[in-house]
C-alpha cells in the first residue's frame, strides 16, 4: 500500500539551538500549510567514543519478534500478561493461544520481511534522541538510551543488566506509547518495578517516569506533517473530501470500564492534530487489532473503512495515531490486510500516512520531552495522573509500582 513521504520541513535558525515553529510561504496548492517545527536531529555519524553516560533513558514499548523463530515466545509472553489481555486461567490459556496462533502470525511477519522492524526503529530513534539531548541539555549529558520491550528481546532484564554494567545512577523510564493505558505503559512499569527488586535491590539508580505525552506539540506537529504529506497525494480538487481515519490499537471493554485513560487520551491527540490542521477534513477515530470474541473498544478500523466505502467515501487516509514506528499492526494489518479488504470492496482511494519512525521532527519532540522532564524530575518523579489508579483497578502491583517510583 502507498505510504506518504515526509512533508517539507523549514529550517530556521534560533539562538542556542532551540526548537522553533514557523509558517512557510504559501505553496502552489490553495490549502493553508501546517506550521512546521525546525529539527535538530541528525543522522550524521559522530565520534564513536562516548564517555560514561550520566543519564540513562529507558525506551519502553511492546516490541516484536525479530524473526519467525521468536514468534511463539513473543505470543506466549503477550497472552500471559493479564494487564494487556485478561484471560480466565491466564497461564494455561496463554500456552494454548500462543501455540494455535503461531503459524498464522509467522505468515504475517513473513509478508513484511520476516520480522518486526520495531527494534531497528527504536534504536535509531534512541541514537538520534541522544545526540539532540547532548546538545540541548548538556547539564544532564552524556545521555544513553536503553530499550526495554515487554514481550520481545531486548526485555526489561536485558536493559537493566546493560544499565548496571554502565554504572547508571540517574534513569528515566520513557514510555513510547504517547497515550497511557494500564495495558501498555502500566504493564511495562509494573514489569520494571518487579525486575528492579532483583537488579537494583539497594536502589542505586535514581528513577523518574515519563508516562504519557499525548498532546506534546512536537508529536502533534509530526503527525500533522505526515497527514499533510498523505493528503498531498490526492488530486487537489478532491483533497478536502478525503476522510481521515485515525487508527489506534483497541482495548478490551473490561479494561476500558475500569476507568483506563487510553480512549480519552487518544481522542485528545486526534483533537490536537485536527485543530492544527484547521479541521479541513472529515475524520473519525477507529480501533484495530481486536483479538477473541470478547467486547472490545470500537468501531473496528476495517469495519469503518468498508462502512464509509458503502456510503460513497472512496478516498480515505489511515493515520496510525498511537504507534510511533512501523510494526506488524501498520505494515501487515493496515497496509496488507485492510488494504486488500478495501480493494475487494471496490474502495480504490484508501492510503496510509507514513509512520513517524525516525522523522527528525518527532526525534526533537522526544528530546524536548526528556529535557523538560529532567528539569522537574527531582521534585516530581511521576506525574499527577500516574499517581491515581483506575477507579476499578484490583491489581495491587499497580499501587506498589506507583509508590516505588514516587519515592
Amino acid at each position: 500500500m502507498f505510504r506518504a513521504t515526509r512533508s517539507i520541513l523549514l529550517n530556521t535558525s534560533t539562538a542556542a539551538g532551540l526548537t522553533h515553529w514557523t509558517r512557510p510561504q504559501a505553496m502552489a496548492c490553495s490549502r493553508p500549510s501546517v506550521p512546521v517545527m525546525r529539527f535538530l536531529a541528525t543522522t550524521t555519524s559522530e565520534n564513536s567514543y562516548k564517555p560514561k553516560p550520566k543519564t540513562g533513558i529507558v525506551l519502553m514499548n511492546l516490541g516484536g519478534p525479530a524473526n519467525e523463530d521468536e514468534v511463539h515466545d513473543f505470543l506466549l509472553r503477550l497472552f500471559s500478561d493479564g494487564d494487556l489481555i485478561p484471560l480466565p486461567l491466564q497461564k494455561y490459556a496463554a500456552q494454548v493461544i500462543a501455540k494455535r496462533r503461531t503459524p498464522k502470525i509467522k505468515e504475517q511477519y513473513n509478508k513484511i520481511g520476516g520480522g518486526s522492524p520495531i527494534l531497528k526503529w527504536t534504536r535509531q530513534q534512541g541514537e538520534m534522541m541522544e545526540r539532540v539531548l547532548d546538545r540541548i541539555s548538556p547539564e544532564t549529558a552524556p545521555h544513553k538510551h536503553y530499550i526495554a520491550f515487554r514481550y520481545a528481546h531486548p526485555l526489561t532484564p536485558e536493559a537493566l543488566a546493560e544499565m548496571k554494567s554502565d554504572g547508571i545512577e540517574r534513569a528515566v523510564a520513557f514510555t513510547q506509547y504517547p497515550q497511557y493505558s494500564c495495558s501498555t505503559t502500566g504493564s511495562s512499569m509494573n514489569e520494571l518495578y518487579r525486575q528492579l527488586q532483583e537488579w537494583d535491590p539497594e536502589r542505586k539508580m535514581k528513577w523518574s517516569v515519563i508516562d504519557r505525552w499525548h498532546t506534546h506539540p512536537g508529536l502533534v506537529q509530526a503527525v500533522a506533517n505526515h497527514i499533510e504529506a498523505g493528503l498531498a497525494k490526492y488530486p487537489v480538487e478532491s483533497r478536502d473530501k478525503v476522510v481521515i481515519l485515525f487508527s489506534a490499537h483497541s482495548l478490551p471493554m473490561e479494561i476500558v470500564n475500569k476507568g483506563d485513560y487510553y480512549p480519552s487520551e487518544v481522542a485528545a491527540t486526534v483533537e490536537a492534530v485536527m485543530k492544527l490542521l484547521s479541521y479541513r477534513n472529515s475524520y473519525r477515530l477507529v480501533w484495530q487489532s481486536q483479538v477473541g470474541p470478547r467486547p472490545w473498544l470500537g468501531p473496528q478500523t476495517n469495519a469503518a473503512i468498508l462502512g464509509l466505502g458503502k456510503k460513497g467515501f472512496n478516498d480515505q487516509l489511515l493515520v496510525p495515531i498511537a504507534f510511533t514506528s512501523d510494526h506488524v499492526e501498520t505494515l501487515f494489518e493496515l497496509d496488507l490486510e485492510y488494504g486488500e479488504e478495501a480493494r475487494e470492496a471496490g474502495i480504490t482511494g484508501l492510503t496510509r500516512a507514513e509512520s513517524l519512525n525516525a522523522d527528525p521532527v518527532f526525534i526533537d519532540a522526544m528530546a524536548d520531552i526528556v529535557k523538560n522532564h529532567l528539569k522537574e524530575a527531582d521534585s516530581n518523579p511521576i506525574s499527577k495522573q500516574f499517581k491515581v489508579r483506575c477507579p476499578g483497578c484490583t491489581n495491587e502491583t499497580c499501587q506498589e509500582t506507583r509508590d516505588f517510583f514516587d519515592e
